[in-house]
């Protein structure tokens, strides 16, 4: 379960080389294009929806890691 709140950051951080590889336009794209463009406000909401992701998802695995072992609790 550990694990798998480490997968969704390495998933984000890949998608700017296999939007890359496979010509995909998505948040990769866009943000690699920005970063060349020098468009630094949309770098940086690329960025900070991208940490936003990644926070939530975190979250939510630590609540699931609560339920699924019952020895662990948050006070």
């Amino acid at each position: 379960m550990t694990v798998l709140g480490t997968q969704p950051g390495a998933l984000l951080g890949g998608t700017v080389i296999t939007e890359q590889v496979f010509t995909i336009p998505g948040t990769g794209a866009l943000l690699r294009n920005a970063i060349l463009q020098r468009d630094y406000p949309l770098v940086q909401a690329v960025v900070l929806v991208l940490a936003l992701v990644f926070v939530v998802l975190n979250l939510l695995i630590d609540l699931l890691y609560s339920r699924l072992d019952p020895r662990i609790r948050y006070s």
